[in-house]
């Protein structure tokens, strides 16, 4: 072993380095070059003879990308896999490797390319990028060297500026950092679910997560103290103050929901006076670095190692830290945050792990094209608000948050349940093309708007529209629906984030039935439970949520806060007619118990003197499969009934829509569920109860199509599927689709008819829209 000699200090200091650094960035043009003098800058700064780059590569691979002082020939030709090497050993512990005599280093390997025989030391640490390590930086020295903390700190503190510059223009081309094992392209592929359909490119924004840092240094480390410090007190303040409202409301016996988000709050408040969290990021400032850098380098750090551990608890605190540090560098940032900073006049598509129903009404509609979520299901109602918005939505995209950044262009498309992160020009100008081809199909049906939604063998289909926000009731006149075939009320709701008054609901109400016009409105009163919660009712945690405590039944249990949204509902449809539909009904006893309280109420206005609507019909929704079999006494009650098929579909299968393993494992077209649906039509034609699909089955040109040859002539959808559906019914002739669906259901096997019906579409010349 060689004999240990005096370590040279560096000769200059970390802000001086990262100021020389910041230098070559600004004043070399060509990439090659502008790394080269990057690793130089590095050594000479340093003090060692040799400063190298190295780069993770599609396939978990680590490539040479620069060196100053090993040969200029091992450079894109010296690789090393993830765990091999010193160089592997830093991204295999996202942690720096410090050997003063790297050849007796259990994890030492040699590559003759690279004449680094003469080198003995060796100093390594990560190039994080959103705690991923994407890269190495490492130095060497010819004599033995004990690298000191001062040393790995001042590496640590270049590889941080490296980390944010190096995929950010040109600097390095071609490089996906976030690749699967074993991909060899650049261009990523996400498969997910299919949420809503459509197609959109824009720039990725992270929902609820630290956004990317623009400005990295600073020279006046006592300024950038202070921002940090008059951060972390506002901050501080603010759970303070949500930690003292939560506190008084749980003196409120109906709000016992409140107490884990109270402990979690509580939980910020002791995390954000952490003295070593604390002194890390001063440390970061005093090395040159600005507060939000400083802030985010250790995150990067500390998100670095939590990917390493195997221990759920500790893994699931990652989600902690990251809102901790999202919320601190919103305060950095200001109130504007960090989201108007980036998209404010650019397409954008919105990355997220979950998204409530409201969330996506915070985002300037003008720019916002996508939705891109991590878990997420299609009965989910940010679905809903993203069908309103007419953007598409996929979900089940496996860490998401992880692999995208801020920043990065980003395809969504909701047609084939998939996402292309940072596509290539050839692939963007594709799905340009597409995108303009849809917005010329648009452009048909909205000039055959005013043509009537009838068969070509003269059978009327009335088509309405899904609904739940205002701006859904402006599609009524953009597509010349028939009306309103389902308006969501629970979605209003949440928009005001807890239950609102019943003279805000009345108001509400009025302005929706007001610009509806003449045309129809069917309310269906609040359906939350489940994947919908309101902020102060005590949702309580079910094994299987869209099968418990839900719909009617949660409203009954409930029955002041049933007859308040009655009671606004009765009063804004003063003198004019009223549809109340009621949701989850699982037996004809919920739904008499639902009707008193509406005879309940309007007894109390006739009593007051109020004006009564000219008439209010009820209804109830057919989800719960029990309700099929109670049918006479339930079409003895009601003025109308109507089928959400997405509830009926699953309970019938029992498959949940929300998985990906199951999503797809049943068909709408399967002649099971086409017989209960013929069955229940002609019930319903008996009775002369008028019966409604506004489930996703009616949007969808060949089920739509079905439906009406079963007998069911009014379908509700969101708003733009109404301008295809119209466009298959004009083309359909009845008679024909009647007898190949009444054939089939008779004489043919189990299997879905959908591969059979697209065929006879085909031999009708009827086209269908993708």
């Amino acid at each position: 072993m060689l004999s240990s000699s005096s370590t040279p200090h560096a000769s200059t200091s970390p802000r001086h380095l990262l100021r020389d650094l910041r230098d070559v960035l600004g004043n070399y043009a060509d990439p090659e070059r502008r790394l080269e003098m990057v690793v130089k800058t590095i050594a000479q700064g340093m003090g060692t003879p040799v400063c190298s780059i190295y780069i993770k590569r599609p396939g978990e691979v680590l490539e040479l990308f620069a060196t100053y002082g090993l040969s200029q020939q091992a450079v894109h030709q010296t690789r090393l896999r993830i765990g091999e090497g010193l160089v592997g050993l830093v991204t295999q512990t996202a942690a720096p490797v410090i050997a003063a005599d790297a050849w007796q280093h259990p994890n030492f390997v040699y590559r003759p390319e690279t004449a680094e025989e003469q080198y003995k030391s060796f100093c390594g640490v990560p190039i994080l990028l959103g705690g991923r390590v994407i890269g190495v930086l490492t130095i060497q020295n010819a004599q033995r060297r004990d690298f000191a903390g001062e040393d790995v700190e001042q590496l640590e503190t270049a590889a941080i500026l490296l980390g944010y510059v190096l995929f950010s223009g040109d600097l390095i081309k071609n490089i996906d950092p976030t690749a699967d094992e074993g991909t060899a392209s650049v261009i990523t592929r996400l498969p997910g679910l299919r949420i809503n359909s459509g197609l959109a490119i824009g720039r990725a924004v992270m929902y609820n997560s630290a956004p990317r840092i623009t400005r990295m240094l600073s020279d006046q480390p006592e300024a950038e103290r202070q921002r940090l410090r008059a951060a972390i007190r506002t901050m501080q303040g603010d759970i303070n103050a949500k930690i003292h409202e939560a506190r008084e409301n749980l003196n409120d016996e109906a709000s016992p929901a409140l107490v884990e988000p109270l402990e979690i709050l509580e939980t910020y408040s002791l995390f954000t006076r952490d003295q070593s969290w604390l002194n890390r990021m001063y440390e970061s400032i005093d090395s040159g670095l600005s507060a939000e850098a400083a802030v985010q380098k250790v995150h990067n750090e500390t998100r670095a190692r939590l990917n390493l551990t195997h221990d759920p608890y500790l893994r699931a605190r990652m989600a902690d830290i990251e809102d901790l540090t999202a919320r601190l560098l919103q305060h950095l940032l200001g109130e504007q945050g960090f989201l108007q900073k980036h998209i404010m006049d650019q397409d954008f598509i919105v990355v997220a792990r979950d998204l409530g129903p409201a969330a996506l009404l915070d985002f300037d509609r003008r720019y916002l094209r996508g939705l891109l979520l991590e878990e997420g299901a299609q009965t989910a109602h940010v679905a809903v608000v993203a069908r309103a918005l007419q953007i598409p939505v996929v979900g089940k995209i496996a860490e998401a948050m992880r692999r995208i950044e801020a920043g990065d262009r980003i395809i969504v498309d909701g047609d084939r349940a998939e996402v292309y992160l940072r596509p290539g020009e050839e692939i963007v100008q594709t799905a340009q093309a597409q995108i303009a081809a849809k917005a010329k199909l648009r452009a048909v049906y909205e000039a055959a708007k005013h043509l009537p939604s009838i068969t070509a063998d003269g059978v009327p289909i009335d088509l309405m529209v899904n609904a739940g926000l205002p701006v859904d009731v402006e599609q009524l006149a953009a597509t010349n629906a028939h009306g309103i075939g389902l308006f969501r009320t629970e979605i209003a709701f949440m928009t005001y984030g807890d239950v609102p008054s019943v003279t805000e609901q009345t108001e509400f109400y009025r302005q929706i039935l007001d610009a509806a016009g003449d045309k129809p409105v069917v309310f269906r009163t609040i359906d939350v439970g489940g994947d919908k919660v309101l902020a102060s009712m005590p949702i309580s945690r079910e094994e299987n949520p869209a099968m418990g405590w839900r719909g009617l039944r949660l409203a009954l249990d409930f029955p002041s806060l049933l007859r308040q949204q009655l009671r606004a509902m009765l009063r804004a449809a003063s003198g004019r007619r009223l549809h109340v539909m009621f949701p989850m009904v699982a037996s004809a006893t919920e739904l008499a118990r639902a009707k008193a309280l509406v005879t309940m109420e309007m007894d109390l206005m006739r009593a007051n003197g109020e004006t009564l609507p000219s008439h209010v019909a009820t209804g109830a929704m057919i989800e719960v499969p029990a309700l099929l079999w109670q049918l006479p006494a339930v079409l003895a009650q009601v003025d109308f009934l109507s089928v959400g098929s997405n509830d009926l579909l699953q309970f019938i299968f029992a498959s949940d829509r929300g998985g990906s393993r199951t999503a797809s494992r049943y068909d709408s077209l399967s002649p099971s569920f086409l017989r209960l649906l013929r069955q229940l039509s002609l019930d319903c034609h008996k009775a002369n109860i008028p019966l409604t699909v506004c489930g996703e089955m009616a949007a969808k040109p060949l089920d739509a199509m079905v439906l009406a040859a079963l007998g069911i002539h009014r379908l509700s959808m969101a708003a733009v599927s109404i301008g295809p559906i119209r466009s298959v019914i004009r083309q359909m002739r009845m008679a024909p689709w009647v007898s190949i669906i009444n054939n089939r259901l008779e004489h043919g096997k189990e299997d879905s008819l959908r591969p059979l019906l697209n065929g006879f579409a085909r031999d009708q010349g009827i086209e269908l829209p993708s």
